[in-house]
């Protein structure tokens, strides 16, 4: 499949293991549109601090998409470093740092993840999602006595590890203006995936920008929606299969895309596949299943997604045009 275009929406090691994928699938054009609500760690201490898109999952992206040989490697490695001790540094990634040093020099964000992509000799480009940072608010049952009561949860962080059950999430401001590389990258794209990763805080934001959700309707793209291989703890425990594609599509009624993707052994019986079919349909979409979990050397299954396999299943359902 030569010259095919992926542009993958996400964040955090989901899109790590996406963009790989898509590598493997040989795609000859790669997109990241990235999350941009992050607001812990590293990426949270510059975001308060400097005033700007949280660079963490672009970190990741970057890293995903270095070159692949000794050099890029070198480079993968430098993007994800971490210090440690007690000072003022610990905890920050050195690529958190280079790209926030860099947007200030430059002036841009954008123009600072490029530069980045020259260096690494990066497979792909890097967009942020919106040009500026986003905060999640998530409507949370279970954290009152009354289990019907509801409780507004702000920030992506507290949204991931609150006790309660989420609900449903919005993004503050409401109705963000998406990249304006974003939509052309979803534009132009021969296949299109969103997700996996952490559903309401790192997969559902990109379908609330308004302008995202309507590229993803235009496009002529293959639309993929990677489902998660299991429920996380904090914002999805107890999700099923069906749960998570009805939250998805709650969310983005209008949306429609051509396939949901799920790991072969996500649901067995034919009553549970129903179930996910009808769910799906709300989407307009096909349900695929296929082996997608990464399998260690003492054929343990893990909880993530094998770029290898993930590539042979993107490719089976190709571009349609």
């Amino acid at each position: 499949m030569s010259h095919v275009s992926y542009t993958c929406l996400g964040g955090g090691h989901g899109l790590y293991q996406t963009l790989t994928a898509a590598r493997a699938a040989g795609a000859s054009t790669i997109n990241a549109v990235v999350t941009v609500a992050d607001d812990g760690g590293s990426s949270g201490r510059l975001r308060r601090e400097m005033d700007i898109v949280p660079p963490g999952d672009l970190r990741m992206a970057l890293a995903a998409l270095t070159a692949s040989d000794e050099d890029g490697s070198m480079w993968r490695e430098t993007l994800q470093h971490r210090f440690g001790g007690h000072g003022a540094m610990a905890g920050h990634a050195l690529g958190n740092l280079l790209i926030t040093g860099l947007a200030e020099r430059l002036g841009d964000t954008q123009a600072a993840l490029d530069r980045v992509a020259a260096w690494t000799g990066s497979a792909g480009r890097v967009i942020p999602v919106c040009p500026q940072p986003l905060d999640i608010e998530a409507e949370v049952a279970g954290l009152d006595d009354d289990p019907r009561v509801l409780r507004a949860v702000r920030g992506q962080v507290a949204v991931a590890t609150t006790p309660g059950a989420v609900r449903r999430v919005r993004l503050i401001p409401a109705q963000p203006a998406a990249s304006a590389a974003a939509v052309r990258a979803i534009l132009d794209a021969d296949v299109v995936t969103i997700g996996p990763g952490s559903w309401f805080s790192s997969v559902i934001p990109h379908i609330l920008v308004p302008d995202i959700a309507q590229a993803l309707n235009e496009t002529d793209a293959t639309v993929v929606v990677i489902l998660n291989l299991s429920p996380e703890a904090g914002e999805t425990p107890g999700f099923s299969t069906e749960r998570h594609i009805h939250v998805f599509s709650q969310h983005a009624p209008d949306l429609r895309v051509d396939y949901v993707l799920a790991d072969e052994h996500t649901a067995t019986s034919p009553g549970e596949r129903d179930n996910i079919a009808r769910a799906a349909g709300r989407l307009g979409a096909q349900v695929v299943f296929a082996p997608l979990r990464e399998v260690g050397d003492d054929r343990v299954a893990s909880n993530r997604h094998d770029p290898d396999k993930l590539a042979a299943a993107l490719k089976a359902l190709g571009p349609t045009r």
